[in-house]
């Protein structure tokens, strides 16, 4: 099977170390993802020295939004940050060439309408200025999600599908957030098929933790739950490309998956 392998590496050692690892493609932060603010461009040169050197490196590049972005909350002092911040790293993804940008789903209190979380992702679609696709990633735990479990994907697709926007928006599998947010990886691909009618990048991690415990916690391949051949039928049955994200030897998961896919 031929997929694009890779891996979340720093960004200003991107073409380094996919060489180093043989990687495909390479997924990178334009900021601290914990920071609300985005900072210059971390690579000699700017957007376009990155973008030239991926470019001849033959290296695909996906950004991978803050973590502190959720679009769908009903707090205007989280919502319209968010929706700002995200615009800044669709821009700025634009400038280096991204193929995508992936986006957590973000979540609402216990006290909010689900529906609230889910229109505020069309308006923030409809707020975007970009080329670039949005990639919407599921997410591992917290009962207020916008994207854990099916049905709450199902609304969100339904809304952004909704927009009044050329965007395009996609959609991530991440395979450690599937097992510990209780979806069956046996057909996680086809049920997200059956509500997006696609897959655009998979997180291919192992998990720490047990199927159904809401916990965020990747591992390396065979060093946690999911099973070896459940996990890879998860990246076959996807046909999309791959980023691993594992903070350990990503050299050796990205090496791990090429003698078994």
């Amino acid at each position: 099977m031929s997929v694009k392998i890779g891996a979340h590496v720093g960004l200003a050692d991107a073409v380094t170390e996919a060489r180093t690892m043989g990687a495909d493609v390479v997924q990178v932060f334009l900021s601290d993802p914990q920071a609300w603010k985005v900072p210059p461009l971390e690579y000699p040169g700017g957007a376009e020295a990155f973008r030239t050197a991926t470019a001849e490196a033959g290296v695909d590049v996906v950004v991978h939004a803050p973590y502190v972005i959720n679009v769908a909350s009903t707090n205007n002092r989280i919502r319209i940050p968010s929706r700002k911040l995200l615009q800044q790293i669709m821009t700025g993804a634009g400038e280096i060439g991204a193929k995508g940008v992936v986006v957590h789903g973000g979540h609402v209190t216990a006290q909010d309408d689900p529906a609230k979380g889910f229109d505020n992702w069309r308006k923030a679609i409809e707020s975007l200025k970009t080329d670039v696709p949005v990639l919407i990633e599921n997410t591992a735990g917290g009962d207020h999600s916008m994207a854990r479990r099916l049905d709450r994907i199902e609304q969100l697709w339904a809304a952004v599908q909704q927009a009044d926007s050329d965007v395009e928006v996609g959609f991530t599998l991440d395979t450690c957030h599937a097992w510990a947010g209780g979806l069956d990886l046996s057909s996680v691909v086809d049920d997200i098929r059956s509500i997006t009618g696609r897959v655009d990048l998979v997180h291919a991690n192992d998990s720490r933790d047990a199927a159904g415990s809401g916990a965020d916690r990747h591992t390396n391949f065979g060093a946690g739950e999911i099973p070896e051949e459940l996990l890879l039928a998860v990246i076959r049955a996807a046909g999309a490309p791959v980023v691993c994200e594992t903070k350990g030897d990503v050299g050796t998961d990205i090496t791990w998956l090429r003698e078994r896919l």
